[in-house]
């Protein structure tokens, strides 16, 4: 029987990917209702919750603008750099 492996990846050596973006997501934290809906459409993982509500690592965000298109309620702005 075979099982899963597990992947760890070490953060710190990993490149920061959103260098590069001109465009940038920006949450109102007013509208967003936290339902979490941008979280597994984002391709680079960058989006996570905190106190319920969406916060993005600019660090790894690539500027895609796939989180405001999906956002139920039009809280993610993609705005230029």
């Amino acid at each position: 029987m075979e099982h899963g492996a597990v992947i760890k990846h070490d953060e710190t050596k990993g490149p920061k990917t959103g260098a590069w973006r001109y465009m940038h997501p920006e949450v109102d934290k007013e509208k967003c209702i936290g339902c979490a809906t941008c979280v597994p459409f984002c391709p680079e993982a960058s989006i996570e919750m905190k106190e319920n509500k969406a916060d993005i690592d600019y660090d790894y965000c690539k500027g895609c603008g796939v989180c405001a298109e999906v956002c139920p309620v039009k809280a993610i702005m993609m705005k230029k750099k």
